[in-house]
């Protein structure tokens, strides 16, 4: 026990007197650096100064000068250079605390009661009880938006009326055009539709004008009671920077397009959204919409994420994460197109990675049964394609026709069906199907507007004999009296040769 206690006290002692070492030690170097050292080089400067001459004293004082000159600017920097840290420092740690507000704001929201509000999507340029805008913050619009919702994102609340089959929502919604709007949209142009919602998040409406393009995504939005955004797209678009507004370097406020706050109000939402961007192709879409081609293209909707500004401030909407917003996975993008002079040609590039709809010929009039809009959400829809996928899969047979149209195409015309438009099609025809439609008619609508569309660019007038023996193939395969979209496209370019 006593040499327990010993070597205790000795420690103590020792450990005690290194740290009077250690603090005295700092403070004596402090001293000798300031005080104690400058003394001792004058000391030594006085010894050796004993023989100088004038010349020497000129040079010593001049190197003094120099000297000092030097050591003073040196801890300058190192100053300097200290301040910056810990202001770098308090930057991010205030940067880091208001994310960690931000983040605890997040988590009441979702836990707090959510409170279904009703009405249309808020009018930002209504002259009629006009919002004030929100000041203190660079995205005005964007923050009363924040504001409408209570940073809550609302509900869809459906009653079992609203609860359709697909088959059923096409029905309904043709009715609903007629009866209230006067109309018209054929089961097929509908089915078409309603697939292509489900086989990619952009949609290309096109043919003359006059034939209800822009009108189809309108009617619709009313039919499920979620207002489509229309977007006029201008000549001027070269990026997209154009389409969804930019910071204002003078003014110090983003300025806010329609295109994003109807990505923005759509985030709070959760039921079905769709942004038409009317004429699309009167600038190049492969410009000012790339980034949302290669976005929407990842399997992972969490990787959807579009920079709006290089940095997150305080006061930037709640929804912006570190600048980016997040495309909603109930947002889709539908563009009208026509085919004239004053129109660019769209792409491969976003025709592969696209759901086009022809409309070149009106549908017939008639009286629709006087139903009713429908409440529809975002999962419930995407629940009815789940259930599609599983119980109208592709027959075999089907799928071999398919496989030796692929290996004859690619042999004679190079063209390849590929692994996205394959993608395509197995999302497409299950749908397309459940709507009430054929399978053999939906593979005519994907060979007709993902293949034999590309036909187009090839030198048609040397490729007669090809383009007839297709035709014959298309009748082995499928049988005669089908394909009836794609050998009216092959026929067309027959008579142009």
């Amino acid at each position: 026990m006593d040499h327990f206690s010993n070597w205790v006290v000795e420690f103590f002692k020792t450990f005690f007197l290194d740290l009077w070492y250690l603090i005295s030690g700092f403070f004596t170097g402090i001293y000798n650096l300031f005080i104690g050292y400058p003394i001792e080089y004058y000391h030594y400067l006085m010894d050796k100064s004993i023989n100088f001459n004038l010349i020497d004293w000129i040079l010593s004082i001049g190197f003094i000068i120099i000297f000092i000159l030097l050591y003073v600017m040196t801890w300058l920097i190192i100053v300097q250079l200290v301040k910056r840290y810990f202001r770098f420092a308090k930057i991010e740690f205030d940067k880091m605390t208001l994310l960690n507000q931000m983040n605890m704001l997040e988590r009441k929201v979702r836990d707090a009661t959510v409170i279904h509000v009703e009405g249309p999507k808020l009018n930002l340029n209504d002259s009629k009880g006009k919002p004030k805008l929100a000041t203190g913050s660079r995205f005005t619009k964007l923050n009363l938006i924040d504001d409408k919702y209570k940073y809550t994102v609302l509900p869809t609340l459906m009653t079992n009326k609203d609860k359709l089959s697909l088959s059923e929502i096409v029905t309904h919604f043709i009715n609903y055009a007629s009866s209230h709007h006067n109309i018209y949209y054929s089961e097929k142009i509908a089915s078409t539709f309603i697939a292509g919602l489900a086989t990619s998040k952009i949609l290309i409406l096109e043919g003359i004008s006059g034939t209800g393009k822009t009108s189809l995504p309108y009617v619709f939005g009313k039919f499920i009671k979620n207002d489509a955004s229309i977007i006029s797209v201008q000549p001027s678009w070269r990026d997209r920077f154009e389409m969804m507004g930019y910071y204002n370097e003078f003014t110090k406020k983003f300025n806010e397009t329609e295109f994003l706050t109807s990505l923005y109000d759509a985030s709070y939402r959760t039921d079905i959204n769709l942004i038409v961007l009317d004429e699309m192709n009167l600038a190049r879409v492969e410009y000012y919409f790339a980034d949302f081609l290669s976005l929407l293209e990842l399997p992972n909707s969490d990787e959807w994420l579009i920079e709006v500004v290089p940095e997150q401030l305080i006061g930037d909407p709640m929804h912006l994460k570190e600048g980016q917003l997040q495309i909603p996975k109930n947002v889709w993008f539908i563009g009208t197109a026509n085919n004239d002079d004053s129109t660019f040609g769209i792409t491969d590039k976003v025709y592969d990675r696209a759901s086009s709809i022809v409309m070149n010929e009106k549908a017939k009039p008639f009286k629709g049964q006087m139903l009713d809009r429908i409440n529809i959400s975002y999962d419930y829809l995407d629940e009815l394609f789940k259930t599609a996928y599983k119980e109208h899969e592709i027959s075999n047979k089907n799928l071999v026709a398919l496989e030796k149209l692929d290996e004859f195409i690619s042999e004679t015309f190079q063209i390849t069906f590929g692994n996205r438009i394959m993608n395509q099609l197995y999302k497409f025809i299950p749908i397309y199907v459940a709507c009430g439609r054929s399978e053999i008619e939906g593979i005519d609508y994907i060979i007709a507007r993902k293949i034999i569309r590309k036909f187009e660019t090839l030198n048609l007038p040397f490729l007669k004999n090809e383009l007839e023996t297709l035709l014959q193939l298309f009748d082995q395969l499928f049988g005669k009296n089908q394909l009836k979209e794609s050998k009216d496209m092959i026929l067309k370019f027959i008579k142009q040769i």
